[in-house]
């Protein structure tokens, strides 16, 4: 009877062990490359529960509907870390468990959605601009989101399916901060934006890189690394920074408040921030680091490239997202539901 119960007990013993030796990581479509992943796992021996969405407010919902503890490492935007920050939703972060943070480029690590750097790991950042298929556009002059307006692009842009990507150019060509927060000059963006349908081909934010190759649409809106990707296949696709600004986006892990598996998500956060692995990171996806110490392991076609990391000059052209307020959040939401119904 008591080798039953030994055997027994080794049995649960076990599976709880095999329970706990795993991370749950939920983190944007494409910004995790599965050789990080895999690497991980083979480095660590800890099992990566690995799942991505496709839009800040799908994360939002899912963490804030949840009653149970489901994932340690998150991967939102800026703008929604200070509102999870503010929600207790998330922690602040314990740095002596972060020996690879010094790694990281002191420019990411204060930005104003997180002042003292307490809740997130900047892990890759980027901006939103024109892309163009030259192709069928050889002699078009397109340096604005308003020449996206012109009545010669009808249905044919793409957007991305990202209610405040989207809100960003309709506010930018009315002159407007893509970060106010005032409701009439939201609502002036949604008529903008309505005289934009007839233009408006398909949104999507989780496959542009293989849209743009396929040439389901030739012009739009698209993240850098997307048009890069692209553009490695097809030298026609470019990408252009709009002379009426553009929105630069940083997209950071952090951990939730009640993350069942908290110590391998600090592993997790480290191993990521090792400078090889970082640098894997872009060769993979493309994306921009926030890794200083990656830069050096970058070939120079990388390194070097504009549509990745854009000069300081361009920068000047650029705002950085952060949050709006509730009541502002709420507009563009309903909004945006209004535009895609039409």
């Amino acid at each position: 009877m008591k080798q039953w119960l030994v055997l027994i007990l080794s049995f649960f013993c076990a599976s709880a062990m095999a329970e706990d030796n795993v991370v749950n990581v939920y983190v944007w479509s494409q910004e995790l490359s599965p050789k990080i992943v895999a690497q991980f796992q083979k480095d660590t021996g800890i099992k990566v529960n690995y799942s991505t969405f496709d839009s800040n407010e799908v994360l939002y919902a899912k963490m804030k509907a949840s009653k149970q503890a489901q994932y340690d490492v998150v991967e939102p935007s800026s703008y929604y870390i200070t509102r999870m920050a503010r929600e207790n939703m998330i922690e602040a972060l314990d740095k002596t468990k972060l020996s690879n943070y010094q790694n990281l480029n002191p420019a990411f690590t204060h930005p104003d959605y997180d002042p003292k750097g307490e809740y997130s790991i900047p892990w890759v950042w980027g901006l939103t601009g024109i892309f163009v298929n030259r192709e069928y556009y050889p002699d078009d002059k397109i340096e604005k989101w308003t020449d996206l307006w012109s009545p010669k692009y009808h249905d044919s842009l793409l957007l991305l399916d990202d209610p405040r990507e989207v809100f960003n150019i309709g506010l930018m060509t009315l002159g407007y901060n893509p970060n106010t927060s005032n409701l009439q000059q939201l609502q002036k963006a949604y008529n903008n934006l309505k005289e934009l349908l007839p233009n408006v081909r398909l949104y999507n934010s989780s496959s542009v890189a293989s849209i743009l190759i396929d040439e389901d649409a030739t012009i739009g809106m698209a993240w850098n690394a997307d048009v890069y990707k692209a553009s490695v296949q097809n030298p026609n696709i470019k990408f252009i920074y709009p002379k009426d600004r553009f929105v630069v986006w940083v997209d950071a892990f952090v951990v939730p408040s009640n993350a069942p598996h908290r110590e391998n998500a600090y592993k997790f956060l480290n191993y990521v921030m090792q400078a090889k692995i970082a640098a894997l990171q872009v060769k993979e996806t493309y994306y921009p680091t926030a890794n200083l110490a990656a830069m050096a392991e970058l070939p120079p076609e990388l390194a070097n490239n504009e549509i990745i990391f854009p000069s300081a000059e361009i920068l000047k052209r650029a705002y950085f997202q952060t949050d709006i307020d509730d009541s502002a959040l709420d507009a563009v939401s309903r909004y945006w539901q209004l535009l895609k119904l039409q």
